[in-house]
């Protein structure tokens, strides 16, 4: 799972952007601790409404003593959160996020065979430092099925959901009074959501084809079509 966080937000009246500290953005101690005590709250909260299944080895965790002893140490220990700047900027990150929003769980240029052993692919193994990171591993049909429909998201799940300036019920209002105190301008061509106008004219598309002698755009006048290739010889008549 991924976010994407503002640095700052419009104060309660709405009229100032409060942006963070330069060079400090949230304490990663504090977020660290409070994502631990949510984590487990919410683990416990499961546990309590039989929601957790054990099994083999563990079957012993389904008892509720069982599992509060199991969870002592882990309410001792630190939690470790990893937050860190971005190297090439916010629009390096939203870029490799994008990648990630409408992709399938594997790409067709990873699978290599489909033959009787079964779906052969190619993984990367990232505990690797060497050329030898790049591994093929060969699945059954069945097993291959199984965590390819893994990645597949419940019926009724959205995939991104948007939360504070950007939510829905006020991501119009917003974004336009977080623009007017951060002085950024607007683009006439795209609504205050970022989404083209209705009533507006698509911009003209310019011409694929310029003469290089006197810059007019050139017109195409007809289409050859290149000729099917000799497979075989041709047979005798």
């Amino acid at each position: 799972m991924h976010g994407i966080v503002p640095g700052g937000g419009l104060s309660p009246d709405g009229m100032r952007w409060v942006a963070c500290r330069p060079g400090f953005f949230l304490p990663v101690r504090v977020l660290s601790r409070l994502f631990r005590r949510r984590f487990l709250e919410e683990l416990q909260q499961l546990h309590r409404n039989s929601k957790l299944k054990f099994f083999g080895e563990h079957s012993s965790l389904a008892g509720a003593r069982t599992f509060n002893l199991w969870l002592a140490p882990l309410r001792q220990c630190e939690w470790v959160v990893y937050a860190k700047r971005p190297f090439a900027g916010p629009s390096a990150v939203l870029a490799y996020l994008s990648r990630y929003t409408h992709r399938v769980a594997i790409s067709n240029s990873r699978l290599l065979a489909l033959d009787g052993r079964g779906v052969t692919f190619r993984w990367k193994d990232y505990r690797a430092k060497s050329r030898t990171r790049y591994k093929t591993m060969t699945l059954s049909s069945e097993e291959f099925m199984r965590r390819f429909l893994l990645h597949v998201l419940p019926r009724g799940l959205h995939r991104i959901r948007h939360y504070g300036l950007l939510a829905n019920g006020g991501r119009k209002s917003n974004l336009a009074a977080a623009r007017q105190c951060l002085a950024v301008p607007i683009d006439t061509t795209t609504g205050n959501d970022g989404a083209t106008a209705a009533n507006d004219e698509p911009a003209a598309k310019p011409p694929s084809f310029v003469c290089r002698h006197c810059a007019r755009p050139m017109a195409i006048v007809r289409l050859l079509a290149p000729e099917p290739s000799i497979r075989a010889p041709p047979r005798a008549a």
